[in-house]
């Protein structure tokens, strides 16, 4: 039997399983399944790398993107660039990490970005942002970091005023804030500021509206969930697993 999973803690929201099995399911792939592995250390990945017969490939999910890189024995060029990876190929004994973050985040954006779209937000600084800001910087996009903790380079929530926020009329939340089961909590913004010029992009899908791209729609904004990067990201995860 052909093994694959995902890894992360908590793993309440995932989506993954119940994707794979239910393709397994509608594309005749035969002996093959997919099983969620909720870790609360990272150190526990060699465990689960022993105790799995047949496992082939492994996705990485909060809050596990960086700190899988040291488990590694290779690396694709995205995540050494970006420092976090989010699929891991497994070939005899040995772990080669992809990220396909950046393959979902572009498929699923770019057709959305219009001319005015020049200067971003990117909510957060993990790997998922991580990956963002990769694609952004591909795509000419200038880009600053918002986050709770202020340091060099990154900007505070309180420095978002309404006039700031509207020189950047891309707004992509990459935290975890607002979704299930906190569905009313959302990042601290002036979204007073936002107009129909403004694109917010939530990489939460669950729940499918988020009080984050709920309340810039009121205001006109163009919104968008993380559900299409989800796809393309399995469908990427499950190329590279049998390329």
């Amino acid at each position: 039997m052909r093994q694959f999973g995902l890894i992360g803690y908590p793993l309440s929201h995932s989506f993954s399983k119940k994707y794979f099995t239910e393709k397994f399911a509608a594309e005749n792939i035969s002996g093959c399944n997919y099983e969620l592995y909720s870790i609360e250390s990272i150190d526990l990945l060699p465990s689960v790398l022993k105790q799995v017969d047949g496992l082939e490939g492994m996705n990485v999910t909060i809050p596990y993107k960086e700190s899988v890189l040291p488990f590694l024995h290779e690396q694709s060029t995205a995540v050494q660039e970006i420092g976090a990876c989010n699929c891991i190929r497994i070939r005899n004994g040995k772990l080669t990490g992809f990220n396909t973050d950046v393959v979902g985040f572009r498929q699923s954006i770019e057709p959305l970005l219009k001319s005015q779209h020049q200067n971003a937000l990117v909510l957060g600084t993990g790997g998922a942002a991580k990956a963002v800001v990769w694609v952004l910087k591909q795509l000419g996009i200038n880009y600053s970091y918002v986050s709770r903790t202020k340091s060099e380079g990154v900007l505070g929530y309180d420095e978002i005023t309404g006039e700031l926020l509207q020189k950047y009329p891309l707004v992509i939340n990459t935290t975890p804030l607002g979704m299930q089961p906190n569905v009313h909590a959302k990042p601290s913004l002036p979204y007073e500021s936002v107009t129909a010029d403004f694109l917010f992009y939530d990489l939460v899908y669950n729940p499918a509206k988020t009080a984050f791209l709920e309340t810039a729609e009121q205001y006109g904004a163009t919104i968008k969930n993380g559900a299409d990067m989800l796809v393309i990201q399995a469908e990427e995860s499950w190329q590279i697993w049998n390329s």
